[in-house]
């Protein structure tokens, strides 16, 4: 029988840590929290319900914080699951028959968002697939923001879903996506990426019009809508902030 580390990378996650744990412990043989500065309950909860506790201080780099927790991680598989994101009772079994099973492959599984109180079947926060199940050490992540896994091993798509119980209010998501976008423009900017405001446009236009009508978000009614605005505007910022740092620099 193989052993599964579940990794919760958390900064203030006190509301959702109960629940992510208490779901991870029906599936994970070490739950590894990986904090960045929590200044609520989150690190003394943490150790209150069984998790071990490492810190690594925020430097604004999502990827470097996930590649940190495997030097920590115990199992002979690792599975990257977020504070507010709980694996379905048919996904549990999934997992604990794949860790039974020869390391040799990655695993995907469906997302499904709740956001706003409404759950999202279609549109911006319509289902999408993560990669979030990988034998020890064979993982890396880069980017960050959105970061993403390198992998090598051949990628299984699994049906069973998980439920992600993101933003709980329209500030908390400005918020967000005050500071993400930031992250982006300055990643792009490193990387030699260049925008200007026509772009931002083109491309804020261009992902309206991806996630409301290509996407199904029309479908969704009011609150598709309102997303495709979301969305919008999220991508107008990233670009807006990247044509930003061009116009300075010249």
């Amino acid at each position: 029988m193989g052993t599964l580390t579940a990794i919760i990378l958390t900064k203030n996650e006190e509301k959702h840590l109960p629940g992510v744990i208490a779901n991870a412990k029906t599936w994970a043989d070490q739950i590894l929290v990986v904090d960045s500065g929590s200044t609520d309950r989150t690190v003394p909860l943490a150790r209150e319900l069984g998790a071990d506790v490492v810190f690594r201080a925020w430097d604004g780099d999502f990827a470097a914080q996930r590649n940190f927790a495997l030097t920590a991680a115990t199992g002979d598989w690792v599975f990257y699951i977020d504070a507010d994101e709980r694996l379905s009772l048919p996904a549990v079994a999934r997992v604990r028959a794949i860790k039974a099973g020869a390391p040799d492959r990655q695993y995907s599984l469906k997302r499904e968002n709740v956001a706003f109180g409404h759950h999202f079947r279609r549109g911006a926060f319509g289902p999408d697939r993560v990669t979030r199940l990988f034998p020890n050490r064979t993982v890396t992540w880069t980017g960050k923001v959105h970061e993403r896994p390198e992998c090598s091993l051949p990628c299984t798509a699994l049906s069973e879903t998980m439920e992600h119980h993101t933003y709980d209010s329209y500030a908390q998501w400005w918020d967000k996506a005050g500071h993400y976008t930031t992250i982006w423009a300055n990643d792009a900017w490193e990387r030699g990426r260049r925008a200007t405001p026509a772009a931002a446009a083109l491309h804020a236009f261009a992902g309206m019009c991806r996630v409301y009508l290509l996407q199904g978000g029309i479908t969704e009614g009011s609150m598709g809508f309102i997303a495709m605005l979301q969305h919008g505007l999220y991508t107008a910022m990233k670009y807006m902030k990247l044509a930003e740092k061009s116009r300075l620099e010249k």
